[in-house]
């Protein structure tokens, strides 16, 4: 189905995606949209082929020259005492070349795409930018009528070319995946986007594992198939986001790529050293992305940095994986304990939102009118790995 604009201009046409038809042309458009600043590194990203919901054409040249994409969910909006699910919508991945931005073909898209989820029963959509994405943050909340909501921190660690040290005195187990559906919901399902289809995420093939780390003077006392969880435990389940996109740095120094090169070097021929060494980031490269991060009881933090040493070996056994990297909220524990390089990491990655059901009044008949989008933040936010 198409969908033109009358104040746009007449060789403009929004449409959805057909892989067969545009899968060629999105891959040029994609190219296009990657800006490099001359004489300033920048991260570049590869979406191998993820397709988009909505595409802007230009018809008289038969060219690709915008793109949006978007998913429906059920999550949860983090009230405690009585769990309340919502469909929300996920706007992510708009883009507009170059030569044609300017021309409002970004708030068609957004607007397409916002009908196309209203008419999939979406009450909410969001959206998620850097806070130095001025251009983003300014289309979504001056035109779109989107408002702040949620502030997340992205920590990001390189991988290595030495393994890390695990902590002594703490044991690794893998839960399956219907263990570790149970834990989540256990520990996990009061949280803001907490996703209803947790069991499906954890069977999905980019799933690696899901980690619990647990005192050793734990592990005789403890039966993993009982309802009942340690005292003192942390958990987190390890995404491989390397078969959907990949980045590339560009745009560095030679003498940046220098200094890149000898850590390297030095780390692979000294790996006793464990030195902190920045791997090839300026060829194309996945990473690994931890979510379901939670830790409670005494020793805590341990048993979640082992955790994080734990993915980062699995990382390092990965010729593609280059890096480990985690969202969490800012009031989030676990912010303060997993490892990261700041230089490398985002300190706020802004969430916006925006009410879809205009007719329907938000009520939880339990607790009377509640309004999600002006409440206070929990401080767990669940991040679903399929929209990092």
């Amino acid at each position: 189905m198409s969908t033109g604009f009358a104040q746009n201009p007449p060789w403009l046409v929004v449409r959805e995606y057909d892989e067969q038809k545009d899968k060629a042309a999105v891959e040029v458009f994609e190219s296009r949209c990657d800006f490099q600043q001359a004489g300033k590194p920048s991260l570049v990203t590869n979406l191998l082929g993820d397709p988009l919901c909505r595409v802007a054409e230009h018809v008289e040249k038969s060219e690709i020259v915008g793109g949006i994409r978007g998913c429906i969910k059920t999550v949860s909006k983090g009230e405690h005492q009585h769990r309340a699910y919502i469909k929300m919508a996920y706007v992510l991945g708009l883009r507009v070349s170059p030569p044609h931005r300017q021309l409002g073909i970004g708030t068609k898209l957004v607007q397409c795409l916002e009908e196309w989820c209203k008419r999939n029963g979406a009450d909410y959509a969001y959206m998620a930018t850097d806070s130095y994405n001025e251009a983003s943050l300014n289309l979504f909340t001056l035109k779109c009528d989107y408002i702040r909501f949620r502030s997340l921190t992205i920590l990001v660690q390189p991988v290595h070319a030495h393994n890390k040290p695990l902590i002594s005195g703490v044991v690794i187990k893998q839960l399956d995946p219907q263990l570790a559906s149970a834990v989540y919901c256990k520990t996990l399902g009061d949280s803001e986007f907490f996703p209803e289809d947790i069991d499906v995420i954890l069977h999905n093939k980019l799933n690696l594992g899901t980690f619990m780390a647990i005192p050793k003077s734990y592990v005789d006392h403890w039966d993993p198939e009982m309802t009942i969880l340690p005292p003192s435990f942390a958990i987190l389940s390890i995404w491989n986001t390397k078969e959907v996109f990949r980045f590339q740095v560009k745009g560095v120094s030679p003498l940046t790529y220098a200094e890149c090169a000898g850590s390297r070097v030095l780390d692979t021929l000294m790996p006793c050293l464990r030195l902190p060494s920045v791997p090839n980031f300026f060829k194309q490269f996945g990473v690994y992305f931890l979510y379901g991060l939670h830790m409670r009881g005494y020793g805590a933090s341990r048993l979640m940095k082992s955790l994080c040493a734990h993915a980062h070996n699995m990382a390092r056994n990965d010729v593609l994986c280059r890096a480990v990297v985690a969202e969490v909220g800012k009031r989030d524990p676990v912010r303060e304990v997993m490892p990261h390089w700041r230089k490398f990491s985002w300190a706020e990655d802004i969430w916006c939102i925006k009410g879809l059901a205009t007719a329907k009044q938000d009520i939880d008949t339990n607790r009377g009118p509640h309004d999600w989008i002006t409440s206070t933040s929990s401080p767990v936010i669940f991040v679903d790995p399929r929209d990092f």
